[in-house]
C-alpha cells in the first residue's frame, strides 16, 4: 500500500516531533533551535507534513511587519526527503500568507534552487530591515551570514 503524504496546520500534540527535527537541524548549524516552550508558544504558526500518519517535515511563517512574512524552521527528516514534501509545506504557508493577506513571503536559506524551484527569487538580505533587527541581531553567524535571502511575491 502506497504512503499517504499529508500536510496539516500543526497542534500541540506535534511539538515533540517538531522539537526533535529541529534540534537536529540546529546541531548541524543549518537551523536556528526552538525550545519546547518556544514551539508551544508558535505552534499556531507550523504546519507539518505527515506520511502514513507520521511527522516527517515541518515549517512556519513568522511575521516580520504588515506584508512581509518569513518561511521559518523548514525542514524534512533524512528518510523523507526528495518526494516534494517541502513544496507542499512552502505551498500550504504561501497558502496561509494569502490567507491573512499579506504579500510577500522571504526566506534566508541554504537551499536556493529548492526555493527557486518554488517559485521564489534571490534578493539582497538587507533589504529586509524586519529581519536584521529581529532575528539576526541574537545570531551567532550575524556578522559571517552565509544564508541567501529569497523572496516570492503573492498576487
Amino acid at each position: 500500500m502506497p504512503a499517504v503524504a499529508v500536510c496539516r496546520v500543526a497542534t500541540i500534540d506535534d511539538v515533540e516531533p517538531l522539537f526533535i527535527m529541529i534540534e537536529e537541524y540546529a546541531r548541524r548549524g543549518i537551523m536556528l533551535p526552538r525550545s519546547r516552550k518556544v514551539l508551544e508558544r508558535q505552534i499556531q504558526d507550523f504546519v507539518v507534513a505527515e506520511v502514513d500518519g507520521t511527522v516527517v517535515g515541518c515549517g512556519s511563517l513568522c511575521r516580520l511587519g504588515e506584508d512581509l512574512v518569513e518561511i521559518r524552521s523548514l525542514g524534512i527528516m533524512e528518510g523523507s526527503k526528495g518526494h516534494g514534501l517541502g513544496s507542499m509545506i512552502v505551498n500550504k504557508l504561501i497558502e496561509q500568507a494569502r490567507l491573512k493577506s499579506i504579500p510577500k513571503i522571504m526566506a534566508l536559506t541554504y537551499e536556493v534552487s529548492f526555493f527557486l524551484k518554488n517559485g521564489f527569487h534571490v534578493v539582497n538580505k538587507e533589504i529586509f530591515p524586519e529581519k536584521v533587527w529581529t532575528d539576526c541581531v541574537n545570531c551567532p553567524k550575524q556578522q559571517n551570514c552565509d544564508e541567501i535571502a529569497v523572496l516570492k511575491m503573492l498576487d
